[in-house]
């Protein structure tokens, strides 16, 4: 039952004066002026009446008459409400205390204010009266207009003394009973009002008011039926205001009555107060139509509950759950059936609330908490409920469907009797392969065995020993994952898995590793005939087969294998080329070697192997008597590969040719160009040595002594020291003591800082200090090889120094090696690493045209894995975001969606739903969201944000309920970012704010 307060409008009686402005004096010519005025008074022409009464009250000798004019004089300000009126009828009293106006003057002045509505200042007068002056009909009058302005001015306890009076008056015995009644149905004491109600015989009195308050009396009271019959027969006489409200009791007592189809057209009519209605109205109706099941609209009245802390408040947003759920509307129901579960104003719906709240978070995720926390949470809170092994089960799989395998592990771990074996088995393969994905191939390989250890899935079993044996295969444990790729081949049911299409080139090249090239080619073979659809892995076949073949000296089946290389359309065409070249060299087809070469000069115009074919082809024209075309291949090579490490080798040869063909001063200048320009490489080294012998030959041993004693890095005396020093150092680390070495090296270093040695001793101090993973002690000695020009060692060194700095973030000292490396490097992996970290540090530094413009180039390498590519488009996606170029963005997410994973995945996400909001595409927005929630829970930032975005696409669909939740629920859940919580706040406030103005329960602040 629900109750609803009513104000009246009092009855206005026609008043009839205590005393009377008549004066039966006769007139005479003294009094003739008072006459007048007293005409005027009777006219109410107050103004003028009161002008000539001041001037009679002073000029008469008359007492009384003197008397008179000063109380007409005061009677006429009071009506004209001048200022200090009062004043005046107090100095009238004060002035003529034995005038027999006196009495009446109180009275007049009382009526008057009772008359005009303004009851405070009538019952100041009424105070006043000498009540035992009063005639039994005044007395009579003088008791109900008390009582009333007493009423009036809700002193109800008094008036109800006054009007109590008057009950059996012929004259005011209905009204002062109907006030009386109203009292006791003001007090809720609707026994007494009905009583009292019933004793009224004015039939006028009868049909303006009393039909509305019985009809509500009868609905407090329970008496429906009753209550709906006087409310209809009321409805046509009432006003606008009453027809609301009696629609109001009609509608509720039907609802009472549990007759919710006649219900809803009278609860619709209902206005509110104030042209607002609250949080129990919207309720009423809402549940009318929900047991009507007819949900839609029950949701639109429903969901208009904004903000509610009590009993009515948690069974709507129960059955608003239910609702959404018979619509399919599962993400809308969480919400709700989590709003309920909160509330424990019923703990038999709180308790189904939360129920369902743990089921449909598992079903289609939660962005406000972990869904194994929902359901733990649940678990502890009902430990002995009839659902405890639902629940159990649904933990399980929530851990795997929110991909959290870490948690699953640590839970089933802990508690062995929540799953079976199997599920063990799986959970553990799962979170090996997360680890994989990761890189961190040390633990996924353990993983992985716990997963083998519980092995009873035999699709399982065979899968982690695939994935452990390429996790051993990326730490360079080449027998365990030869171990493992056999285990699984040997699977009975290998042939039906995923996986199966690629072991045996897996295994291909883990014989390859193992330098076991014989068995290499066999699995090579074996899978080039399978006739994968993957093109660059089967280019990738014939490469590592010609390789295998090529190692192994069979040339002609190496020549043979890089043709069907060059036959396909993928990667790496141009070492195909170069190495079917070399393989002819080997087989005395110097001819085809050379054709070879310098096709590939030509054709591979950007190959990373172009100076690598100028120099092979420098060496082949030489030795075959070919001098001017070896010299000037070997002129190329030094014009156009300035950075290579075979710039200082190609000119050493050509000081060899010029010195063979005893062309000393020729052959001085490509020495010395070595020496100056490769300082402390091994070929400065051999120069200084060659050019000795061509001074020596020249006969100008001095001018060597003086050239030498000028290279700080040629310490002729210390040779011998220095090399055994160097050697003591080489054969620990061949030896792997990897301390001894390290101590070796750096002592060399210390005692020869521009040895024969210092660019291998310093590189290999390095590796060394970068394997036992102390890489800040590893970079200087990087740095140093990095910083001394060409060399074998240099490229390598760069990319380790880069690796440093940017596991520190450090891209200001990060990005003048990464360029360095771009545009040194031979390796196109490490071009694409300097290319995609150059990318990324531009992005920080926020120059996001240099970051889009790495992007483009890392996207435009060819055999990129979908990691590095996703990372380009979100570059690509962040800078345009930055820029304000809305289409380059949305392109550049929708790209990323399509191959990324993690928390890039969760960011794509994020904004294919913002630009969806934008689009007003906003069931379309909260699909995305949701996808968001369920698939990537564990980026609790990006999960907030879109539930922002979930909030904005739910007031524009009219659901003011779910925004308000969900803004809230952002408010309480991620103080960690301030940023996204008064992005909340805001919209919250203004959502508040426009709902307040229908909503009366609706606080705006």
């Amino acid at each position: 039952m629900f109750k609803k307060s009513t104000t009246i409008l009092p009855i206005l009686l026609g008043m009839v004066s205590f005393g009377s402005a008549q004066e039966t004096t006769i007139h005479t010519h003294q009094d003739k002026q008072y006459q007048d005025a007293l005409t005027l008074y009777n006219n109410e022409q107050y103004q003028a009446a009161q002008t000539v009464f001041e001037k009679v009250a002073v000029s008469t000798t008359d007492e009384e008459i003197a008397a008179n004019s000063a109380y007409y004089a005061a009677n006429a300000a009071v009506r004209l409400n001048q200022l200090g009126a009062d004043r005046l009828m107090e100095d009238f009293v004060e002035s003529y205390p034995t005038s027999t106006k006196r009495n009446s003057a109180y009275a007049d002045v009382a009526e008057y204010y009772f008359e005009t509505g303004k009851y405070p200042y009538a019952l100041k007068w009424y105070n006043k009266v000498d009540q035992g002056a009063l005639s039994r009909k005044e007395m009579d009058k003088f008791n109900f207009n008390y009582g009333y302005a007493l009423f009036s001015s809700k002193k109800t306890k008094e008036a109800e003394k006054y009007l109590s009076q008057v009950t059996s008056s012929p004259l005011y015995g209905s009204q002062a009973k109907y006030y009386l009644g109203y009292i006791s149905y003001q007090q809720d004491d609707y026994e007494a009002a009905n009583e009292r109600f019933d004793q009224i015989t004015d039939q006028k009195v009868l049909e303006e008011k009393l039909s509305y308050y019985q009809a509500d009396m009868n609905f407090k009271l329970g008496k429906f039926e009753e209550a709906i019959a006087l409310a209809k027969k009321q409805l046509p006489k009432a006003d606008r205001r009453e027809t609301s409200e009696l629609n109001k009791i009609i509608g509720e007592s039907y609802f009472n009555l549990k007759q919710y189809q006649n219900a809803v057209p009278y609860l619709e009519e209902y206005n509110g107060k104030k042209g607002k209605w609250n949080n129990t109205d919207y309720y009423l109706l809402g549940y009318a139509y929900y047991k009507q099941q007819d949900f839609a609209n029950a949701i639109q009245q429903f969901n208009k509950i904004i903000g509610g802390t009590n009993s009515v408040s948690q069974n709507a947003y129960y059955h608003l759950a239910e609702c959404y759920l018979k619509l399919e509307k599962k993400q809308e129901a969480l919400n709700a059936f989590r709003n309920a579960s909160q509330m424990d104003f019923s703990s038999e719906i709180q308790k189904d609330a939360y129920l369902n709240y743990a089921r449909l978070s598992y079903e289609v995720g939660n962005a406000y908490e972990p869904v194994p926390q929902v359901i733990t949470n649940y678990l502890k809170q009902y430990p002995n409920d009839a659902h405890k092994e639902e629940m159990q089960e649904l933990l399980v799989d929530s851990y795997i469907t929110s991909k959290n395998f870490a948690g699953a592990m640590e839970l089933l771990e802990k508690n062995k009797n929540y799953a079976s074996k199997t599920t063990y088995q799986k959970v553990a393969f799962y979170r090996g392969v997360e680890l994989f994905v990761d890189g961190d191939y040390g633990n996924a390989s353990e993983v992985f065995s716990k997963s083998l250890a519980s092995a009873e899935d035999a699709s399982f079993k065979a899968r982690a020993s695939y994935w452990k044996a390429e996790s051993d295969y990326l730490l360079n444990n080449f027998d365990a994952a030869l171990a493992g790729f056999i285990a699984f081949k040997q699977s009975s049911n290998a042939s039906l898995l995923e996986e199966n299409k690629d072991v045996d080139y897996n295994l291909a090249y883990t014989y390859f590793k193992k330098k076991e090239y014989a068995n290499a080619v066999s699995y090579f073979d074996s899978f080039t005939k399978q006739g994968s659809t993957d093109t660059q892995k089967l280019n990738d076949a014939y490469l590592r087969l010609g390789d295998s073949y090529f190692v192994t000296r069979k040339y002609w089946p190496a020549i043979e294998t890089y043709n069907k290389s060059l036959a396909l359309t993928g990667p790496e065409k141009d070492y195909a080329a170069y190495q079917k070249a070399m393989s002819y060299g080997f087989v005395d087809r110097k001819a085809k070697k050379i054709d070879g070469l310098n096709s590939f000069v030509s054709t591979y115009s950007k190959s990373t192997l172009r100076d690598d074919a100028l120099f092979e082809l420098g060496n082949t024209y030489i030795a075959e008597g070919q001098e001017s075309k070896g010299l000037n291949a070997y002129n190329r090579l030094v014009t156009d590969f300035r950075g290579s490490s075979l710039v200082p080798q190609a000119l050493m040869r050509q000081g060899l040719v010029h010195y063979n063909a005893s062309r000393n001063e020729q052959a001085l200048v490509k020495f010395k160009t070595v020496v100056r320009d490769f300082p402390k490489t091994q070929e400065a080294i051999q120069a200084v040595a060659t050019a000795k012998l061509v001074y020596v030959d020249l006969g100008k041993v001095n001018e060597y002594a003086a050239w030498v004693k000028d290279l700080d890095f040629v310490e002729v005396t210390d040779a011998e020291l220095d090399n055994a020093s160097y050697e003591s150092a080489d054969k620990q680390n061949l030896e792997g003591n990897k301390d001894a070495a390290i101590k070796g090296y750096v002592n060399y270093i210390k005692q020869f800082p521009n040895g024969l040695h210092s660019i291998p001793a310093n590189f290999n101090v390095a590796q060394l200090y970068f394997g036992k993973g102390q890489k800040e002690k590893a970079l200087p000695y990087y740095q140093y090889v990095a910083d001394s020009g060409a060399s074998e060692y240099s490229e390598q060194a760069l990319t380790r120094v880069c690796e440093v700095y940017i596991a520190d973030k450090n891209y200001d000292k990060a990005l003048p090696y990464l360029k360095r490396l771009e545009s040194v490097a031979n390796i196109q992996q490490n071009r694409t690493f300097a290319q995609s970290n150059l990318m990324k540090g531009y992005y920080q530094k926020k120059d996001y045209s240099n970051t889009i413009s790495y992007a483009e180039k890392v996207l435009a390498t060819a055999s990129i894995d979908n990691r590095i590519k996703s990372d380009a488009q979100i570059m690509i996606a962040r800078s345009a975001i930055k820029t304000n170029d809305t289409p380059r963005a949305k392109d550049a997410y929708a790209k990323v969606l399509k191959i990324a994973s993690g928390e890039t995945a969760a960011e794509a996400l994020y904004y294919d739903a913002y630009f969806k909001y934008q689009d007003s595409s906003y069931e379309d927005s909260n699909i995305a969201v949701q996808k968001l929630a369920k698939d990537y829970s564990s980026y609790k930032e990006w999960g907030g944000k879109g539930l922002v975005i979930m909030a904005k696409n739910f007031y524009a669909l009219n659901d003011a309920y779910q925004a308000t939740y969900i803004l809230e629920s952002v408010i309480a859940n991620f103080s960690q970012y301030p940023d996204l919580v008064a992005e909340a706040k805001g919209e919250l406030s203004i959502i508040k704010a426009k709902e307040a103005q229908s909503n009366s329960s609706v606080n705006p602040n």
